[in-house]
């Protein structure tokens, strides 16, 4: 099947939704770790089991929500998942008590993967045809990462325009007075968004047509199943997605280790995201002129190395550029996993018409870090305090990633045939 292209809007607006429907539930505690803490009286453990509590209803939601990408066209589903997810904005912004922030979490968990994910999957490899995937998928998660780091500066500025004092003497309430605006401005955001790509994300007719199948059968399950393609991108999804999760705690490095007060922090969490388009749009660029299996293996390989210089435990608040560089090798090699391992789906021989349903199978192992990564995050850092603590979540990383390159290298050995 080779349907017609979509243009370029299509590919803009699935960028802008791309991120749009994460921001809520994860660039701002991202961006914002340390005052997300303070202002919702958790602990890095409680704030990990709300990210469990998603993991466990995305578990569900990708198994039965691939299928559903594979009836319906990509710009319905989606665009209902960012207003249902920006309703929960609203209830993020009355700073609910834990218990009721699990709930919220687990609410996220189903707005954001159940209705939204397989039908981006789906939509941008539709974009890419035969011969962009890597471009497709490049641009996607570069202009993912664009979009969240304008939101993350957004909700800075705002976060230090609502400030009344001073950061260094401002009270609790006084953070959760302008963190509550960051919320309800990035919330209404979101709405608009939706109204968008219900309106202009449109595919012609004839392709809708094409792509959409009136039933699932159990064989076509069983087909997806037989390739070795989305068992090796159900291993090499885990380990990159541990790493992405990882990145969650530059900010709280920042300040636990580098001793930066809570704006700094936030800033280097907004700096993190800067790096991601670059990546992006460079893989993006780079991956149809080269083999992309070969370079998804390599981003590993930079992650490990990355991993190493801060599991060693040789920066500290004396060595900022050092600090810097690591950050940056750990973001480039996780950024880059994240551009590539939807990117060779299509050297993996996986059918285009049931991408919704593989990605629903493959997501299945591949994303369960939502489940087990942030208390395990959280674990490491209550019980070590200070350097240690981030040492070892590090260490986590280095093992995951050396993982992925056995697994990715596999892939490479498996499909360099069809480069």
């Amino acid at each position: 099947m080779n349907p017609k292209k979509a243009s370029w809007y299509f590919l803009v607006l699935l960028i802008l939704a791309g991120e749009s429907v994460f921001i809520l539930p994860f660039v701002l505690s991202r961006v914002f770790r340390p005052i997300v803490l303070e202002a919702f009286d958790l602990d890095n453990i409680e704030l990990g089991l709300c990210f469990a509590v998603y993991g466990i209803v995305a578990l569900l939601s990708y198994l039965f929500g691939g299928p559903l990408a594979d009836k319906f066209p990509p710009r319905k589903l989606i665009a209902v998942a960012l207003w249902m997810t920006a309703l929960g904005g609203f209830i993020y912004a009355t700073f609910p008590g834990f218990n009721a922030l699990k709930i919220l979490y687990g609410y996220w968990g189903f707005t954001t993967i159940f209705l939204f994910w397989a039908p981006m999957i789906k939509a941008t490899r539709v974009w890419g045809g035969a011969t962009s995937q890597g471009k497709a998928f490049g641009f996607l998660d570069g202009g993912r990462g664009l979009v969240g780091a304008l939101f993350g500066t957004m909700g800075v500025i705002v976060f230090s325009f609502f400030l009344t004092s001073e950061i260094s003497h401002a009270t609790i309430q006084e953070s959760k007075i302008a963190f509550k605006q960051v919320i309800l401005i990035s919330s209404g955001i979101v709405i608009v968004v939706g109204i968008l790509v219900w309106f202009f994300m449109k595919l012609d007719p004839k392709t809708e047509q094409e792509l959409k199948l009136e039933q699932i059968t159990f064989s076509q399950i069983k087909q997806v199943l037989r390739l070795p393609s989305v068992w090796l991108l159900m291993i090499i999804i885990l380990c990159a997605y541990v790493g992405y999760k990882i990145t969650d705690v530059f900010s709280l490095y920042a300040q636990d280790v580098m001793q930066y007060n809570q704006v700094q922090s936030a800033q280097i969490g907004t700096f993190l995201l800067f790096i991601r388009p670059i990546i992006g749009v460079f893989i993006g660029i780079l991956a149809d002129r080269w083999k992309t299996t070969a370079l998804l293996f390599v981003s590993f390989i930079i992650t490990f190395l990355g991993a190493l210089l801060l599991a060693f435990g040789l920066i500290s608040e004396s060595t900022t550029i050092l600090f810097l560089i690591s950050i940056l090798i750990v973001a480039s090699g996780v950024y880059a996993a994240r551009c590539l391992y939807f990117a060779v789906m299509e050297k993996g021989q996986i059918p285009l018409k049931l991408t919704g349903t593989a990605v629903g199978l493959i997501s299945l192992v591949g994303f369960t870090p939502d489940i087990f990564a942030g208390p395990a995050m959280g674990f490491l850092l209550e019980n070590s305090k200070g350097a240690s603590g981030h040492q070892h979540v590090f260490w986590m990383l280095a093992l995951f990633s050396l993982i992925g390159c056995v697994a990715a290298w596999r892939y490479f050995r498996l499909y360099k045939k069809n480069e």
